[in-house]
């Protein structure tokens, strides 16, 4: 529980009405009541506030006349004020040191460091402080994971790669297999290209579920600080992504694609191989990113949702584009030509 003048101490933000009144809990406008704080990041829903019982508001500081008599926080960001105060109520589990009797650990670990039942770690692994390495996770030989990373249940890390400090691993998360890399025969048989790079995650990076994060196939895959991806990602080898980006769920990138700093990318969006983003640039959801983006800005490229039969009648348009803009090219250069009718 906190009053809304220690919120304040901490996070900065001016407080209007009451600073003594104490809150416990976050909640929305249409949910919350006594002892929680509510937020208004969007002035669309400002007439939810009447009805709203939470005991303060976090609103922008414009808001201070029109909601005089609330106990507010005015803040530039309520949204981002929001995320921090959620942070304070909720923090996560605290670290309990100690390796499982079920753990199978080859390597010296800090005392502060926790091993659930069914992990496994083998030699030449070094932890920082306050790892948690949880139930079923596996890390391979020579891997380095930072001070106070924690990995959920069912994770596996192969070996040699690099975690960073403050990482959050979610469960089913695949870091270091196997790049896609194959060779072709004559015949068609596919020859496997080893994998001899590894997978190096900067600091406070975030994985969701079931995301895989490839080793590279010659250099490092690398994922700067502050990065984070949704569940159910592919990263491809050789495969780096800038500081701060955030990739939502079912996104692919392929191999060797750059991607820079503090990027958006949409859900299912896809990033083709070998190609660069520029930083600060924002993909639309189910987009394909097919050539390199050089400049900042927001990329669409996707068709509405349409009946199959509008569908194909459309796409059947699209297939004749090439023979309709050869007749209009045609038409233009006999436009410019004498008028017959003007003659006589």
């Amino acid at each position: 529980m906190f009053r809304l003048h220690e919120l304040v101490d901490r996070l900065g933000g001016e407080i209007a009405g009451d600073g003594d009144v104490a809150v416990s809990r976050v909640g929305t406008l249409d949910k919350a009541g006594e002892g929680d704080l509510a937020f208004l990041a969007n002035r669309k829903y400002l007439s939810q506030v009447g009805e709203c019982a939470a005991s303060a508001l976090i609103v922008t500081p414009d808001l201070r006349e029109a909601l005089a008599g609330r106990n507010l926080i005015l803040t530039a960001d309520p949204y981002l004020y929001f995320a921090r105060v959620a942070q304070l109520f909720n923090p996560p589990p605290a670290a309990r040191p100690g390796i499982h009797a079920l753990a199978a650990v080859a390597s010296t670990l800090p005392a502060s460091v926790q091993v659930g039942p069914g992990a496994s770690i083998e030699e030449d692994v070094v932890l920082g402080e306050d790892v948690v390495i949880g139930p079923n996770c596996h890390v391979g030989r020579g891997t380095r994971i930072g001070r106070g990373t924690r990995l959920y249940a069912n994770v596996s890390i192969y070996h040699d790669c690099v975690i960073g400090e403050d990482c959050i691993l979610h469960s089913g998360v695949v870091i270091g297999a196997d790049g896609f890399g194959f060779a072709r025969e004559k015949s068609g048989a596919w020859v496997k290209i080893p994998q001899t790079g590894r997978v190096v995650l900067g600091n406070d990076v975030e994985i969701g579920a079931n995301t895989t994060v490839d080793r590279g196939a010659l250099d490092d895959t690398v994922i700067g600080d502050g990065v984070k991806l949704d569940n159910l990602i592919q990263i491809a080898h050789n495969v780096r992504v800038g500081e701060h980006t955030i990739m939502a769920g079912c996104a692919g990138v392929a191999g060797s694609a750059r991607i820079g700093a503090r990027c958006m990318i949409g859900g299912q969006a896809g990033i083709s191989g070998h190609l660069s983003i520029a930083d600060d640039v924002v993909v639309s959801a189910w987009t394909l990113v097919a050539k390199s983006i050089a400049k900042p800005g927001v990329y669409t490229g996707n068709l509405p949702l349409q009946t199959h039969g509008d569908w194909v009648k459309n796409f059947s348009h699209l297939r004749h584009l090439d023979a309709l803009a050869r007749r209009v090219r045609q038409l233009e250069q006999n436009s410019d030509g004498p008028d017959d009718r003007s003659q006589g």
